[in-house]
């Protein structure tokens, strides 16, 4: 009878152990595809983070491009508006500065400013006394993609400069 009866316990707890794992077959497989698809949101997550940054990074870069175009532009028209060879005032004008200047095209030597063009402005509107006060702008504009048609792939970026000088 202790045959018998150790017969029926190892039947009987094989046939919990077969019901046991049978109940627990199909969790592995959920656990798995939870963890695969968290994984995939955080990459995708980075991936965005990174364009993000990508995007930023080129912005900053073309900015810096347009700032210092900006500037050469108002050095440009500090240079025309008091020249080096003037010998009396009446060399001092306005009408002396040129605008708009292609500096990417004008210079092609000047690697780091193609596809930039500025517009510079000069102002003589303020005399006190014998003394004029100029306000010279200078706003420059860089650009790089297709710009021309409005498909998306266009990048433009634009700084300004104030200069105030007098004579």
């Amino acid at each position: 009878m202790s045959h018998s009866l150790s017969s029926l316990l190892t039947g009987s707890r094989g046939t919990y152990l077969r019901s046991e794992l049978s109940r627990q077959s199909g969790s592995a497989l959920i656990i798995g595809i939870f963890v695969i698809t968290v994984m995939f949101l955080m990459a995708t997550a980075l991936l965005n983070v990174l364009e993000d940054a990508d995007e930023q990074v080129n912005l900053e870069v073309w900015g810096t491009r347009a700032f210092a175009a900006a500037n050469s532009g108002a050095d440009r028209a500090l240079s025309q508006l008091f020249p080096l060879t003037a010998t009396d005032n009446t060399a001092t004008s306005c009408t002396n500065v040129t605008s708009p200047w292609n500096i990417g095209n004008d210079n092609p030597t000047l690697v780091g400013f193609h596809a930039c063009s500025i517009v510079i402005t000069c102002d003589d509107t303020n005399t006190i006394n014998t003394v004029t006060q100029y306000l010279i702008t200078s706003t420059a504009t860089c650009q790089t993609g297709d710009c021309a048609s409005n498909d998306g792939n266009c990048l433009r970026v634009s700084r300004s400069v104030e200069v105030e000088a007098r004579d």
